[in-house]
């Protein structure tokens, strides 16, 4: 991976202790990856505002995310698995989109209308993929419908935008957010920017033509259950209020390799979100005038979100279920002993006793 370093415009943003920590931990990892091979590559469905599509979803391998390089968000491992070096060559990241098309190929009958291309930091920063490179991509994908690029809100503005809308595709810009609270997005995530930042951001991206896809956080480090759940509730009602913002994508965390989260959960320290706080959430911001669906990564899982392991399948459908059909009424067919326990850790657990229960 492109090693931690401080010495780069990121310098003296966040919270420092947090910086020194994550540089620390991701300095630990040796392992090299492919510069022509994409980090991962896969098919499903996607609800839009147009309707529900294939999508195929692309994680590109770059050089890393830039504020990764400073230290960087207390729950991401995903630059661990970026290239040594810094950057990748134009002619490397058109390779890793070919092997995503081939990929496609492979496992469909049908092309996929959405197509969602992620980066381990920010699609749209130029030094992980080249301005000649984000214009060969929109023109490869141009007999598409739909395209998403992710990006921190620094790199978010109508030319960058407008290469996916030239080319005829509707495009969403999506945002890892985390969440609308100014505090926990930066004491908690260690993400320096605000949400006016992302204000700013979904302006440009409506300026270009785009819309936008707000990316939440549930559980960072340091919050309780319930102060969690309450967490993104506001922040989807507040997410929903920007214009341009569409779609919300509330993800539980889960514990990824490198990180202060890690660290933590080795340690007794913190416990992946309860499935039934997802479900919570959905349920309670079912009626908000934005689509709401989550992802709940190694679900089931100790390292994922989890409930008691006899459950976690039946309300992991319930969730892919709501994220397709937005009916809260799922989420009424699903029930178990467990949810006493997590009605307990909902009411008894606080930051200085986390977990109440594993």
């Amino acid at each position: 991976m492109s090693k931690p370093s401080p010495e780069v415009y990121e310098e003296g943003k966040g919270m420092d202790a947090h910086n020194s920590v994550m540089r620390d931990i991701r300095s630990r990892n040796d392992s090299t990856y492919d510069p022509r091979e994409p980090t991962r590559v896969w098919l499903d469905e996607d609800n839009t505002p147009d309707g529900v599509y294939q999508s195929l979803t692309i994680i590109l391998n770059t050089g890393g995310c830039r504020w990764a390089r400073a230290g960087g968000c207390t729950m991401c491992g995903y630059v661990a698995e970026s290239v040594e070096g810094g950057s990748v060559a134009h002619e490397d990241l058109m390779a890793q989109i070919q092997h995503c098309l081939d990929h496609e190929a492979e496992n469909s009958d049908e092309t996929s209308g959405l197509i969602k291309i992620y980066t381990s930091g920010s699609f749209l920063d130029e030094r992980e993929v080249p301005a000649e490179t984000r214009r060969a991509i929109a023109e490869t994908f141009a007999d598409r419908e739909r395209i998403v690029v992710e990006s921190l809100p620094d790199f978010v503005d109508e030319e960058t935008v407008g290469d996916f809308v030239d080319a005829g595709l509707e495009t969403d810009v999506a945002v890892g957010l985390e969440t609308a609270t100014d505090r926990v997005r930066h004491d908690c995530v260690n993400k320096y920017f605000d949400f006016a930042d992302f204000e700013e951001a979904s302006e440009a991206a409506q300026a270009a033509g785009a819309g936008v896809k707000a990316y939440l956080l549930m559980k960072p480090p340091f919050l309780s259950e319930a102060e969690a759940v309450e967490d993104m509730k506001r922040s989807v009602r507040r997410c929903g209020a920007v214009d341009g913002c569409h779609t919300v994508s509330m993800n539980p965390c889960n514990v990824q390799r490198y990180t202060m989260v890690e660290e933590l959960y080795h340690d007794g320290g913190y416990r992946p979100p309860w499935l039934w706080s997802v479900a919570d959430v959905l349920e309670s911001t079912a009626d908000e005038d934005v689509i709401v669906v989550s992802d709940p990564v190694g679900h089931g899982s100790d390292r994922g979100p989890h409930n008691c392991g006899e459950c976690d399948d039946k309300v992991q459908r319930a969730i892919k279920d709501f994220d397709l059909r937005q009916d809260p009424s799922v989420f009424e067919q699903v029930s178990c002993e467990c949810e006493a326990t997590w009605d307990a850790v909902i009411e008894r657990e606080r930051g200085y006793s986390l977990p109440l229960a594993r």
